[in-house]
């Protein structure tokens, strides 16, 4: 069984930071892309930024220059480092990984963590 715990979230001025970790664990055979979304009220979950098992990165053209996405391999975790927060960025953001895990390892699935709020204040 696999987990995404995701942490960091909070409350913050405009013009703030936050820094939100997300540590994959279980029977986990490889860990692929990992991605950052967010759910904004009354909206849709749209794509935040990607980070590939081979390093590459990607951001939606509304967070390019602000956040930055990273993963540390060892600890299965991904990060997003939020600067110059906005209040259009408060969302609940949520992780995604693309993992194969132990039981089958022919496939990979997404696997999604619960959520953290980050709320920007203005």
């Amino acid at each position: 069984q696999v987990q995404l715990v995701e942490s960091g979230g909070g409350l913050v001025q405009a013009g703030g930071s936050l820094r939100l970790s997300c540590a994959a664990s279980g029977n986990i055979f490889s860990l692929n892309a990992m991605d950052w979304y967010r759910q904004a009220p009354g909206k849709q979950r749209e794509l935040v930024g990607r980070v590939g098992s081979d390093g590459g990165i990607n951001y939606a053209d509304s967070v390019k220059g602000r956040f930055t996405i990273s993963r540390d391999n060892a600890q299965n975790t991904v990060y997003l480092q939020m600067n110059s927060l906005k209040p259009e960025d408060t969302a609940v953001y949520y992780c995604k990984a693309e993992i194969t895990t132990t039981d089958d390892l022919r496939y990979q699935s997404d696997y999604w963590g619960q959520g953290t709020q980050v709320t920007v204040s203005s």
